[in-house]
């Protein structure tokens, strides 16, 4: 019996001293991989990189972490079969990565980034439109809520466009998916916006961000830059495919089958709306299908617009408060007062305008347009809201000061709203004027719709 059990104790020690000496053999490669790739020698962190990922796959995530970084620059610097060979192996690793660490690899991430991969290097790989948007449209389906990429999202939907062109694609099915990552967009731009929002209040209340805030908030910046980028690109993809010569026989065409579908109903009218086909008879159709099948802020806002097609603008402000009241929403609550506002700026009524553009403001912090709009209202009043020619210039300091914070909390318009405020400047009382009407650091108030004060700069 004794010799059993000195035999099973010598057994389970060698066993132990087996496994460090393979812990020790693994942490001594991973480190050494390691150093390499963190100071970006790549090549010599290929060996010992592929000797742990072959030795003991699950050891440590930098196995991939570096990994992908190592195969990204085999890729780079090779080329024919080599190239091949390495992306494929690349499309291996994030595999193996789903395999052993699972819940450090999101799905649809990683799916879309191998076909990312694929499509990038699609001429060397043979690959042909039809395989790539199967590719996509795999990983879209297999977990949409990580399939963020701003990149692959167009790649997704180009290639969509690409095989409609080509004939082997139905218009419905573009304009579904036009729909479905337009959607998915905005979902991404509502997420990042709301995170945005929190530190640009906070920065708004004279807190001053501690610096892994200042990381996200440029991090958010740029994420919405990307997808604002891509949204217009994806807009300019589709182009005239979806003009009015197309969607109206295909809308009357699927009427009667979908006339109870809400979600076809405003993705239509939605569409119609954006394309400019509302004097079709067949938009007022979807119009009072959308509100009779699901009323709601949308079908209240699409309402108002009818109505102001046929000069009812008392009626139509009124649908235009519904549909602001019923949305729940904050953020879409703020791009409702952004549309109704824009609308209001249209018709002339700016002081309602302005009312809304506020609103959308207080509810969406971070979006610059609103500031835009009004500075665009407050330039085009300036010659009927002031009672002498200084005050009427003096007006565009106002709208110049107004565009100056479009630039300030939304990094998407620093450009145009830095153009924007020099050109307001430049209509606004120069040092001369101000010299000659002695007026320097006096509080100057605009009156009509505007009613506010502006202080004369002093010189």
């Amino acid at each position: 019996m004794k010799a059993k059990i000195t035999l099973l104790t010598l057994l389970f020690l060698g066993l132990s001293i087996g496994f460090a000496q393979q812990n020790e053999e693994d942490m001594a490669t991973l480190s050494i991989m390691t150093e390499y790739a963190k100071a970006k020698n790549y090549e010599a962190a290929y060996k010992p990189f592929m000797e742990l990922r072959q030795r003991n796959p699950k050891f440590n995530r930098a196995i991939y972490v570096y990994g992908e970084k190592i195969l990204d620059d085999k890729i780079e610097k090779s080329t024919g079969a080599d190239k091949v060979a390495y992306v494929n192996d690349l499309v291996k690793l994030w595999e193996e990565r789903g395999t052993y660490f699972a819940s450090k690899t999101p799905k649809g991430e990683y799916a879309a980034k191998a076909c990312q991969l694929m499509y990038d290097n699609k001429d060397i790989l043979n690959k042909t439109d039809a395989e790539l948007y199967e590719c996509f449209d795999a990983a879209y389906k297999l977990d949409k809520e990580t399939f963020t990429n701003p990149k692959s999202l167009y790649t997704y939907f180009s290639l969509m466009v690409d095989l409609y062109d080509a004939g082997k694609k139905p218009a419905q099915d573009l304009f579904n998916k036009y729909d479905d990552v337009v959607e998915k967009i905005e979902g991404e731009v509502e997420n990042y916006s709301e995170k945005l929002n929190e530190l640009v209040e906070k920065e708004d209340a004279g807190t001053t961000l501690t610096k892994k805030e200042g990381s996200y908030k440029r991090f958010y910046e740029q994420t919405l830059g990307a997808y604002d980028k891509i949204s217009s690109g994806i807009d300019q993809k589709l182009g005239q495919r979806a003009n009015c010569e197309n969607l109206i026989p295909l809308y009357q065409r699927d009427f009667e089958a979908f006339k109870n579908d809400a979600v076809w109903l405003r993705r239509a009218v939605s569409r119609m709306f954006n394309k400019e086909c509302t004097d079709d008879p067949l938009y007022i159709k979807l119009v009072k299908a959308y509100d009779e099948t699901a009323p709601s802020a949308d079908t209240k806002y699409f309402v108002a617009g009818l109505l102001l097609k046929e000069n009812k603008e008392t009626e139509a402000i009124s649908y235009f408060k519904q549909s602001f009241d019923l949305e729940k929403d904050d953020y879409k609550k703020g791009k409702l007062a952004y549309r109704i506002g824009t609308i209001l700026k249209s018709k002339g009524r700016y002081g309602q305008a302005r009312g809304y553009f506020r609103d959308a403001l207080k509810l969406n912090p971070s979006n610059g347009r609103p500031h835009l709009s009004i500075a665009a209202m407050y330039a085009a009043s300036a010659n009927s809201c002031g009672d002498t020619t200084f005050n009427k210039r003096a007006v565009y300091w106002l709208a110049a000061d107004e565009a100056r914070k479009a630039g300030r909390v939304d990094p998407t318009l620093k450009s145009a709203a830095a153009q924007s405020a020099t050109s307001y400047s430049a209509k606004a009382p120069s040092k001369s004027d101000i010299f000659s009407a002695a007026n320097s650091g006096e509080v100057i108030k605009i009156g009509c719709w505007i009613g506010a004060s502006v202080t004369v700069p002093s010189v």
